[in-house]
C-alpha cells in the first residue's frame, strides 16, 4: 500500500499545485512577560489523509522534484489570504527558504501593491528563515536581507541551536528575531546544559538587540523555566496548537505567565536572606541503593556535567555519590575490578548535607562552607518534608548569591545604603496583596532645607546617615526600611509594631539631633535662614514627622501614597516631633 502511494506522489504534488490544495493553520507567538499575542506563524499542510499532508515531507518532495518555488509561492499566497480572512492584526511569520529569497521572482512578488491586496503592511510581515538550509551565496543573501529590512520587513532566524552555523548567520544578517529550536527547549526545566546555553543566548540577544522566541514549549514547567531564564516570547503546544481559526489563549497559560513574572520580579528585589533554596534546586535522576557501581559509572560517563546522584529508599535520601567520590573509589589498577559489580550502597556517602526547601540560600552557603575540606564542594541535597526534592551545587549557590547581591545593590540609595524606590514600590505592593496586617510609616524631617542652607549639604548628608543608622538600630531585620529620597524615609512593619516604632524613633531622634548643631544654635533653640520668599526667618531645631497607614485597603500604591501625603501634611502642622495615623 505504501509503495502504491509513493508511486502516486508526482501526481499528488501536481494536483496540490494545480488545485491550490493547501491548508494554512496559525500558531500564536506569545509574550512571556505579559501573555499578549506578538504574532502568528503561518504553517502549511497538504491534503488530509494523504502521504503529503505532513509539511516536512511535502516540502522535501517538492524540492527533490524542482517544485519548491511553486509550492512556497502557493503556501505564502494561501497564508496571506487566510490571514486577511481572519483579520489578523498582529505580526505574521512566514517561512521562507533562504535561497528562494534570492530569486528575482520572490523580490517582485513581495511588493507593497501585492501586500495591499491583503490589506497588510510590510511592518507586519516577518520572514522566518530556517537555519537548517545551507545558503548557496552568502553575499547575495545578505544583500537580499538588507533590501527587505529597508522595505520595513522583519527577519527571524528559525531553528537556532539545531545546527552549527546559527551564530554565524546571526552575526552576518543581524535579524530582528531568533527562534530557538524545540530540541533545545525540550526538558529545559531539568537540563542544566540547556539552561546555561539559553541563558547565554539571552545575554547575547540583549546585547545584540535581537528578540528570542522559544519554539516547541510543551509543558508548564518548560514555560516557567524559560520565563525565569529571560526568554521574552514563546510558542508551542502547551500555549496553543496550530489551528485554522484564531482561538483565545487559555486563562491557565496567561495566569502562569503573570504569576511567574511576579515571582521573578519579587526574586529580583530580594536579598539572599529572602531567597530560598527551593527556587534554585534541580531535580536530577536518583538511584536505588541496589544499582551496581558499573551502571553508575556508565551514567556519569554519558553526562559529564552531572555532579553525582542521590540514593533513595522510600522517597528518602539515604546517601549520595559524587563524581569525585566515585573516581576515588574505582581509580587505580584494580579499583574498577574490585567495585564494579558491587551495589552503590557500599561506597555511597551517608554523611551528607541535607537542607529543607525553605532554607534561605545564605544559610545553605554557610552550612556548605562548614563541611570538612574533602566535602567542601560536594552538591547539597534538598528535601521537602524529608523527601527528595532536588540538589544544588556550591557553584550555583555562590553564583546566585552574587547575582542577587549585585542586583540588590543597584537599587540601594548610595548615601544611606537603604533600599530605594524600586524596592519600596515592591514592598508596598506586597502590603496591598497580603491579607495580613501591615503598617507603613512615612518619615519626613521638619525644616531640613533651612538646615542645609545654614550648615551645608555635606553636614545635611550626615544628618540623613544618622537617621538611617537610627532606623537600622530600632527596626527589626524582619521589617523593611527604605530611603525614598532627600529627607523622606519609609518603614514597613506589622501593624502591632508600628506605633512602638514611631515612639522609639521620635524619642531617639530628639535625644540625638543636637550633636549636629553649634552650641549657640542649641542654646537659642533655632537657626536663622531665608524662607521661600527670600526673607530671613528663624527655624526651630530639626524635628521629625511620621505619617502612618495601618491595614487600609488601596487599589494601587499610587492611591496609598496620595492618602499618606494628606496625613503627612496634617502631621507637619503640629509643633515638634509627632506621628499621626490615618483614621479607620
Amino acid at each position: 500500500m505504501i509503495k502504491l502511494q509513493e508511486n502516486h506522489l508526482p501526481t499528488l504534488l501536481f494536483s496540490i499545485l494545480r488545485n491550490k490544495d493547501i491548508q494554512t493553520v496559525f500558531q500564536p507567538i506569545l509574550s512571556l512577560e505579559h501573555g499578549t499575542v506578538l504574532g502568528y506563524e503561518a504553517l502549511s499542510r497538504g491534503p488530509a489523509n494523504t502521504p503529503l499532508q505532513n509539511p516536512e515531507k511535502l516540502f522535501t518532495y517538492a524540492m527533490e522534484n524542482n517544485q519548491l518555488w511553486e509550492l512556497e509561492s502557493l503556501c505564502r499566497t494561501k497564508a496571506l489570504e487566510s490571514a486577511h480572512g481572519l483579520q489578523i492584526k498582529e505580526k505574521l511569520f512566514l517561512n521562507v527558504n533562504p535561497n528562494i529569497m534570492n530569486d528575482t521572482k520572490f523580490r517582485q512578488g513581495f511588493t507593497k501593491d501585492y501586500l495591499g491586496r491583503f490589506n497588510m503592511d510590510a511592518e507586519k510581515i516577518v520572514f522566518e528563515i530556517t537555519e537548517k538550509e545551507a545558503i548557496v551565496n552568502l553575499t547575495h543573501f545578505k544583500q537580499t536581507v538588507s533590501h527587505y529590512k529597508e522595505q520595513k520587513y522583519q527577519i527571524a532566524i528559525d531553528d537556532v541551536g539545531s545546527g552549527y552555523s546559527g551564530l554565524n548567520i546571526l552575526t552576518d544578517i543581524h535579524p530582528h528575531f531568533m527562534k530557538l529550536d524545540m530540541k533545545l527547549i525540550r526538558n529545559i526545566d531539568v537540563d542544566r546544559t540547556k539552561q546555561s546555553l539559553v541563558k547565554s543566548l539571552c545575554e547575547f540577544a540583549a546585547h545584540s538587540q535581537i528578540q528570542i522566541i522559544a519554539e516547541g514549549i510543551e509543558t508548564k514547567e518548560e514555560l516557567a523555566k524559560l520565563i525565569e531564564l529571560g526568554v521574552r516570547f514563546g510558542q508551542g503546544y502547551y500555549i496553543q496548537k496550530p489551528n485554522s481559526s484564531l482561538l483565545p489563549i487559555r486563562e491557565e497559560v496567561i495566569a502562569l505567565i503573570v504569576d511567574e513574572n511576579k515571582r521573578k520580579q519579587r526574586q529580583s528585589f530580594n536579598r539572599v536572606t529572602d531567597t530560598f533554596v527551593k527556587n534554585m534546586s534541580t531535580a536530577l535522576q536518583t538511584l536505588d541503593s541496589n544499582v551496581l557501581i558499573a551502571e553508575v559509572k556508565s551514567l556519569m560517563d554519558q553526562d559529564q556535567l552531572v555532579p553525582g546522584f542521590c540514593v533513595i529508599q522510600h522517597d528518602r535520601v539515604v546517601g549520595v555519590i559524587t563524581r569525585n567520590q566515585l573516581h576515588l573509589k574505582i581509580s587505580g589498577p584494580y579499583g574498577y575490578s574490585l567495585y564494579s559489580k558491587n551495589s552503590i550502597a557500599e561506597i555511597m556517602e551517608e554523611d551528607f548535607l541535607e537542607v529543607d526547601i525553605n532554607t534561605p540560600i545564605h544559610k545553605v552557603a554557610k552550612l556548605a562552607m562548614l563541611r570538612d575540606p574533602g566535602q567542601l564542594y560536594d552538591f547539597i541535597t534538598v528535601t521537602e518534608n524529608g523527601k527528595y526534592f532536588g540538589i544544588v551545587t556550591v557553584k550555583e549557590l555562590l553564583e546566585k548569591t552574587m547575582e542577587i547581591e549585585v542586583n540588590f545593590a543597584k537599587h540601594m540609595n548610595p548615601l544611606t545604603e537603604l533600599p530605594g524606590n524600586n524596592l519600596i514600590e515592591q514592598q508596598l505592593q506586597r502590603c496591598l496583596e497580603t491579607d495580613e496586617g501591615y503598617g507603613a510609616l512615612y518619615l519626613d524631617l521638619d525644616n531640613f532645607k533651612p538646615y542645609n542652607d545654614v550648615y551645608g549639604f555635606e553636614q545635611g548628608d550626615q544628618v540623613l546617615i544618622h537617621l538611617a543608622d537610627l532606623l537600622k538600630g530600632i527596626v527589626s531585620r524582619d521589617d523593611f526600611i527604605g530611603h525614598i529620597g532627600g529627607d523622606d524615609f519609609i518603614v514597613i512593619a506589622s501593624s502591632e509594631q508600628s506605633v512602638l516604632y514611631c515612639q522609639q524613633i521620635i524619642e531617639q531622634f530628639d535625644a540625638s539631633i543636637q550633636q549636629f548643631y553649634t552650641e549657640q544654635d542649641i542654646e537659642n533653640g533655632w537657626i536663622i535662614s531665608k524662607n521661600r520668599h527670600g526673607k530671613e526667618e528663624s527655624f526651630p531645631i530639626l524635628t521629625i514627622s511620621i505619617a502612618g497607614i495601618m491595614n487600609h485597603h488601596f487599589q494601587s500604591t499610587a492611591d496609598l501614597a496620595k492618602k499618606v501625603s494628606e496625613v503627612k501634611k496634617q502631621c507637619k502642622q503640629l509643633v515638634g516631633s509627632n506621628y499621626l495615623f490615618l483614621e479607620n
